[in-house]
C-alpha cells in the first residue's frame, strides 16, 4: 500500500500506517451502487481488489441504472491512471480534490490502490459460500494483517458480507456517505410550534400592515434565526398560523395562511381537515413556490388534496396547462407480467390512488351520471399519466407535475426528473420514507429525502410533513396498530 509497508511474515516487522489514515477496501455493490464511492472517503486511502473489476467488468452490459453507474465507474478508474506507470499505480493514484462529490463534503485528499500483487491471509480456502466474496474477505483480512491497529475497513452494502466479514474478524461497514442525512427523525417537519412566551419574547417590535387582502408581520428575536424560508409556525392555542416569507439578519416576515378548513375556500369541494392539509393546500396553490415535497403515512390526503389544487390551479385559473402524474413501477406482491396497449394504457394499473381520488372529487358534481361523465371525460383530456422511463429529455412547460410515491426514487432519478421542469411548472413529490418498496433504498438515501433536505431554505420550495389519517377510522387503527 505505500512505499514502507511490508508483510507481516517471516519475522519481518509490521508497519503502522498513520494514527489518521484508515484503508477502506470497496465491494463490487459500493461502486454499483454510487460511481463516485471512490471520491468520499476524504483524506483516507481506497483500495480495490482485482475480484471487484473482474465483477464490474461482467455488470456493465445493459440499460439498468447499475450498469451505467459501473461503465461510470469504469470512465473514472481510466482517467485516473491516464499516463500512470506501473510503479504509480503500485504507490497509489492520488485522488483528485476536484472529484465530482456531493455538497458538503470534504474533497479527497487520499490515494487510490489496486491489487497488484497475491496477498496470502489465513482465510480458509474450503469457507463455503461466493468465491468472489471469499476472494475480498481474503484480501480485506491480509491487509489488515499487514497494516496494524484495525485501520483497514471494508464497505460493502451486502450485509450477508458485513455478517461473513464479523466472523472471519474483518472490521466491515455499510457505505454511508450517500445518506443525506444521519437519522430520518432529523429531516424538517416543515412547521414548528411556537412556544408559549413566544410573543413575550419577540412581540416588542412587531409590524403590521394589509397587503392585496393578506396580512403581514415583520419581528425580531432568537428563534427568528432558526426558521427558514416557506417554513411555518404555529400556535396550538389561538390558531395563529403563518408562513416565514424573507429572512434578512434576525428579523422576519411572515405572511398569515389562508384558512381551507373554511368551507368558503374549499379547494374543488375539498376542505382541509386539519392544520397540516391546510398548509400543505397554502403550498400547493401558492404561485410563487415552484417545488412542494409532501410527507406522510397512507391516508393523510397527499394525493387527494394535490390534485384539488392541481384542478383548481388548471381548470379554474388556467395558470398550468394540465396535469402530468408519474410514479415508480414497483409491484407490492409478485408481478403480473407484461401489460398490453400504450404508454397510459400500460401505467394506467399502477395510477389507481389517482383514479380513487377522481372518484372523490367528480361525486359531488351536478348533472348526475351523465355529469359525472362528462367531467370525467374533461379531466381525462387534462390529466395524463406517464412513465419514468421516457422523462430523460423532456422539458415540460407549464405543467402540474405529480410524483407520487417519490420514496422509491434514488438521488440520481430524482435530479434527473426535477430538471425537466421548465417556466411556469410546478412538482410536487409526495411519499412516505417509512414505506420503502425498491430493496436498494432506506429511509435516510431515498431520493425524496434527498430533495427535502437539499431544498430546505429555497425561497421557491415548500415542505410538510402530514402526521393525521383521514381516511378512516378503520385505516388510522390499522397504521398504528399493525
Amino acid at each position: 500500500m505505500t512505499g514502507e509497508s511490508r508483510p507481516a511474515r517471516g519475522g519481518k516487522a509490521k508497519r503502522d500506517v498513520p494514527a489518521d489514515r484508515r484503508i477502506f477496501v470497496l465491494d463490487t455493490n459500493v461502486l454499483m451502487h454510487d460511481p463516485t464511492a471512490i471520491f468520499r472517503f476524504e483524506e483516507h486511502d481506497v483500495y480495490i481488489p482485482m475480484t471487484v473489476l473482474e465483477e464490474l467488468d461482467a455488470g456493465k452490459k445493459g440499460l439498468s441504472e447499475s450498469a451505467r453507474n459501473v461503465r461510470q465507474v469504469s470512465r473514472f478508474l481510466d482517467e485516473l491512471m491516464q499516463g500512470a506507470t506501473k510503479a504509480q499505480i503500485d504507490r497509489g493514484l492520488a485522488l483528485p480534490a476536484d472529484a465530482p462529490i456531493n455538497h458538503g463534503k470534504r474533497p479527497p485528499a487520499g490515494r487510490l490502490f489496486f491489487q497488484t500483487a497475491l496477498l496470502e491471509s489465513a482465510l480458509p480456502e474450503s469457507l463455503p459460500g461466493q468465491g468472489a466474496d471469499n476472494a475480498i474477505l481474503a484480501n480485506t483480512l491480509a491487509l489488515q494483517q499487514k497494516f496494524r491497529g484495525g485501520r483497514v475497513t471494508l464497505v460493502s452494502k451486502d450485509i450477508n458480507l458485513r455478517i461473513k466479514a464479523a466472523i472471519v474478524g474483518v472490521h466491515a461497514e455499510d457505505y454511508s456517505s450517500d445518506r443525506t442525512i444521519e437519522d430520518a427523525d432529523l429531516l424538517a417537519s416543515g412547521a414548528q410550534r411556537l412556544p408559549t412566551d413566544f410573543w413575550d419574547r419577540h412581540g416588542k417590535d412587531v409590524e403590521s400592515w394589509q397587503q392585496q387582502s393578506r396580512t403581514f408581520y415583520r419581528l425580531g428575536g432568537p428563534l427568528v434565526r432558526e426558521w427558514k424560508p416557506n417554513q411555518f409556525v404555529y400556535e396550538e392555542t389561538s390558531g395563529f398560523e403563518a408562513i416565514v416569507r424573507r429572512l434578512e439578519r434576525d428579523t422576519a416576515e411572515l405572511e398569515l395562511t389562508v384558512d381551507y378548513r373554511n368551507e368558503r375556500n374549499g379547494v374543488w369541494g375539498v376542505v382541509a381537515r386539519n392544520r397540516e392539509q391546510n398548509l400543505g393546500l397554502n403550498l400547493l396553490l401558492d404561485p410563487q413556490i415552484d417545488f412542494v415535497t409532501i410527507l406522510g403515512p397512507a391516508g393523510t390526503g397527499k394525493t387527494l388534496l394535490t390534485l384539488a389544487a392541481g384542478l383548481s390551479q388548471t381548470l379554474d385559473h388556467n395558470r398550468f396547462s394540465e396535469i402530468i402524474m408519474t410514479r415508480v413501477t414497483i409491484p407490492l406482491g409478485e408481478d403480473i407480467g407484461f401489460l398490453p396497449g400504450t404508454e397510459e394504457e400500460k401505467m394506467e394499473p399502477w395510477m389507481g390512488a389517482l383514479m380513487d381520488n377522481l372518484e372523490v372529487l367528480t361525486q359531488s358534481q351536478s348533472g348526475g351520471s351523465w355529469g359525472r361523465a362528462a367531467t370525467n371525460d374533461l379531466l381525462r383530456h387534462r390529466i395524463k399519466i406517464r412513465s419514468l422511463n421516457f422523462m430523460r429529455g423532456r422539458t415540460f412547460l407549464n405543467r402540474f407535475i405529480i410524483i407520487d410515491e417519490a420514496q422509491n426514487l434514488t438521488p440520481k432519478q430524482m435530479k434527473a426528473l426535477v430538471t425537466r421542469a421548465g417556466p411556469g411548472t410546478k412538482m410536487v413529490c409526495l411519499g412516505n420514507i417509512a414505506q420503502i418498496d425498491s430493496p436498494y433504498l432506506t429511509e435516510t438515501t431515498s431520493g425524496l429525502t434527498f430533495v427535502v433536505n437539499r431544498f430546505h431554505g429555497w425561497p421557491h420550495a415548500g415542505h410538510i410533513t402530514m402526521v393525521r389519517g383521514e381516511r378512516s377510522r378503520l385505516a388510522d387503527y390499522a397504521s398504528e396498530n399493525l
